[in-house]
């Protein structure tokens, strides 16, 4: 006779209470198997694929697309046993076997009495870049966006998604409702037509209204706290890059590895923190004392489709210029792609923050609490410069430091943020201190 088991909601760790489903990955009848992805949720932190310990047949799901579960809420049941077909017996003792979306697992289809299982898994949005038929699923991950369509009046099956193989972004169901827009305005009768007037659906000032969930909730808490907490300030300088520059140009032509830009400047950071210890802490209020740590975990600012996220490098004081490139390779498409797990979202103690990439010069971030300081990047471009006492055309950078007041003074801030220009603009003056 087959036992049915419940599959609760697990700690998904780092102090995670709750998640949102997403996306089920099966449907009640499913046969699934043990350590199989059945739902796809979205914590604070990441998108996380949750693997069900229990092999057997589905027997109830517990939470539509876009609900919020705590954690130990039930998931879904599962009859294992003699008596459910394909099933396995017993479970792996798992709780999370793999994180992310890159590829995510095919749907499957049920098995009934009598019925013979298919040969392949059916395409889940039945051919790329194209809608999906109505009767099949829609290419669509965000609950946010699911919820903005929803709100608005649009059948996303009658969309055609811009994202990887047809899914449905944000941009799309926005410029779907501005193109309803105009076609509206298009169709008003001229002024001065013998026409009803319109009756208004919302109270003047009413807009779209964008739950702080997710990602950008947790985003919006930790900025919220910062600014509460930590009586930051923020010092800059220009530096010429010309040199550091050209020391990549030579690094990459003789073979080998490419090291990229961003590993040269975490180089630098983790140079300057062994001089200037300080900027590489945090403040335990409770016992009223700066905390100096002895490892740096470095966080760096990555813009994804999800919003903003800090992938942290851990050890990095640890990493050559090599390991550091691959490292930052490996977190940004993870980053991009919505693999990231929690772990590799959290315990950074100093945060590079390169807003160049936006074409801007410089910036006052907000500091990534419970850290005490962020490195600012700018854009390098050719500016005039004063370089052996003429005037050139240089590689200029600004660079600027935003530190916690607490935990330093300006001369110490200072020190840290000259040294970092110094190995900017002579790259010799880093290999001096290795």
């Amino acid at each position: 006779m087959a036992q049915v088991l419940e599959f609760k909601l697990p700690d998904l760790g780092e102090g995670l209470t709750e998640a949102e489903i997403v996306r089920w990955l099966v449907e009640v009848g499913d046969v699934v198997a043990v350590d199989q992805p059945v739902v796809e949720v979205e914590t604070a932190k990441a998108l996380v694929d949750v693997p069900c310990p229990y092999g057997g047949v589905v027997t109830a799901r517990f939470g539509e697309e876009g609900t919020e579960l705590p954690v130990g809420a039930p998931l879904l049941t599962v009859a294992v046993g003699p008596a459910a077909p394909g099933g396995e017996t017993g479970g792996s003792g798992n709780v999370l076997v793999g994180y992310g979306t890159s590829e995510a697992p095919a749907r499957r289809r049920r098995v009934r009495p009598g019925q013979q299982a298919p040969a392949a898994p059916r395409e889940a949005n039945g051919h790329s870049g194209a809608p999906a038929a109505a009767e099949g699923p829609v290419p669509v991950i965000s609950p946010l966006v699911r919820r903005l369509a929803r709100q608005n009046g649009l059948d996303l099956k009658e969309m055609t998604g811009s994202g990887p193989d047809g899914l449905i972004l944000r941009a799309d169901v926005e410029y779907a409702l501005r193109a309803a827009e105009a076609q509206a305005r298009t169709t008003e009768p001229a002024a001065g037509a013998h026409a009803p007037a319109p009756t208004p659906t919302a109270a003047p000032g009413t807009g779209l209204r964008i739950p702080l969930k997710g990602i950008r909730g947790a985003v919006a808490d930790k900025l919220s706290r910062s600014r509460r907490e930590i009586p930051d300030a923020t010092c800059w300088v220009d530096a010429d890059a010309t040199e550091l520059m050209r020391a990549r140009v030579a690094m990459n032509a003789a073979g080998g590895p490419k090291i990229s830009l961003l590993a040269l400047l975490a180089r630098i950071c983790t140079a300057a923190l062994a001089r200037f210890p300080e900027l590489n802490s945090t403040v335990d209020m409770e016992a009223r004392e700066v905390v100096q740590l002895d490892q740096v975990h470095l966080g760096f600012a990555a813009q994804t489709e999800r919003g903003l996220v800090v992938p942290v490098v851990r050890d990095a004081h640890a990493r050559d210029a090599e390991a550091l490139t691959a490292e930052f390779a490996r977190l940004t498409e993870a980053a991009r792609t919505g693999g990231l797990t929690p772990a590799e979202l959290t315990g950074g103690t100093f945060t590079l923050n390169n807003y160049g990439v936006f074409g801007v010069d410089g910036s006052t971030p907000i500091i990534n609490h419970p850290e005490a300081a962020m490195l600012g990047v700018g854009r390098i471009v050719p500016k005039p410069w004063v370089h052996e006492g003429e005037l050139a055309v240089r590689q200029v950078v600004q660079l600027s430091l935003t530190f916690d007041h607490r935990v330093c003074d300006g001369g110490t801030a200072g020190g840290f943020l000259r040294y970092v220009a110094d190995c900017v603009e002579q790259p010799a003056v880093l290999l001096r201190t290795l």
